[in-house]
């Protein structure tokens, strides 16, 4: 791979962020699975930059559209619209090399949710704006032809999303097959609202400002129970890391759920939440037999404990998500 500056010196210039003759200093971020992102430093400001990979960093064969890139920037784009506090501010975007740059955000005034959940910081303050942030961007598209039009990503989602996560575990899951592809089909065929697709506290700063969130490459005009549970579900899972903090924990889950439905005027509640309850136990299990495991669940009997809890409910879907959180909560999942 070309160097950073090699590969995107020419991008800064020619979109009026640097100077030819400004010195630039690069750093590699941590940026998950799908994606190089760099840092680079320029005299008196700093810069992100990010591109999209064709092959996710997973064990697992898992290839994706770079496409995914521009999807990305427009998400970015309308959030910074609609609730400007709550993400990076979009600088300037290359569509045919599949970069783009934002605002870089200062680690110690941003600190990643994930980090501080797994330190056992647990703040139900923090997890009420996550679900406030995330019903007011699901209620500020939800019913938008145009935003429908400019999100038609379903094939970007099946491939970042259905098939690795939904579509693989039926595959070590016989006996689920037919109620996890029905899923998969329920879930691509809905259209209410722009999702993000990857809302998990290692993609959401704890800004001053409030919670910022990062990462919308999954952004697809679909079912935003998708977002609500993909969320919970890191909180649950949390759990397993830190169980002297579950409690704690499980008081978050249900603050975001709270500040979420208090935004989520679009359609009635029950319908939206009994699509949440049947995705968030086909979620944890996926984030233990999927394309993408979560690394902090590693002992046998911790991952064989989420497939007892998990596996009935995918059968027989509960309509609630509190009654998820209680059984979670009452369940032998150590």
């Amino acid at each position: 791979m070309n160097s950073p500056e090699s590969a995107f010196g020419e991008f800064l210039v020619s979109q009026g962020l640097a100077s030819p003759q400004e010195p630039a200093c690069w750093h590699s971020l941590a940026g998950g699975v799908s994606s190089d992102i760099w840092r680079v430093e320029l005299p008196g400001r700093s810069l992100c930059i990010k591109r999209a990979l064709a092959r996710l960093k997973v064990s697992a064969d898992w290839q994706a559209p770079v496409s995914r890139n521009a999807y990305e920037w427009a998400w970015l784009q309308f959030a910074a619209r609609h609730a400007p506090d709550n993400v990076p501010r979009p600088l300037a975007h290359d569509p045919k090399a599949g970069v783009f740059a934002m605002s870089f955000l200062a680690p110690e005034e941003h600190p990643v949710w994930k980090e501080q959940l797994m330190a056992g910081d647990v703040s139900t303050r923090t997890a009420r704006a996550v679900g406030n942030v995330l019903g007011e961007l699901h209620a500020a598209s939800a019913g938008k032809g145009e935003v429908a039009a400019a999100f038609d990503t379903t094939d970007n989602f099946r491939a970042l999303r259905l098939e690795p996560y939904f579509v693989a575990t039926a595959q070590r899951h016989p006996a689920l097959r037919a109620p996890l592809m029905d899923l998969v089909e329920r879930t691509a065929g809905l259209h209410i609202a722009l999702v993000h697709g990857d809302v998990s506290p290692k993609n959401i700063l704890v800004g001053p400002r409030g919670p910022v969130l990062l990462d919308a490459e999954c952004a697809w005009y679909g079912d935003p129970a998708f977002d609500l549970a993909f969320c919970l579900n890191h909180l649950l899972l949390k759990c397993l890391a830190r169980p002297d903090r579950r409690e704690a924990l499980l008081a978050a889950f249900a603050a975001l759920v709270d500040a979420y439905f208090e935004q989520a005027g679009w359609e009635p509640r029950a319908e939206l939440e009994e699509r949440a309850a049947r995705l968030l136990p086909a979620l944890l299990l996926a984030r233990i037999d999927g394309k993408s495991p979560v690394e902090y669940v590693s002992e046998e009997v911790q991952r064989d404990g989420v497939r007892a809890f998990a596996a009935p409910l995918v059968l027989r879907p509960a309509s609630r998500l509190s009654h998820i959180a209680g059984e979670w909560g009452r369940a032998a999942v150590r």
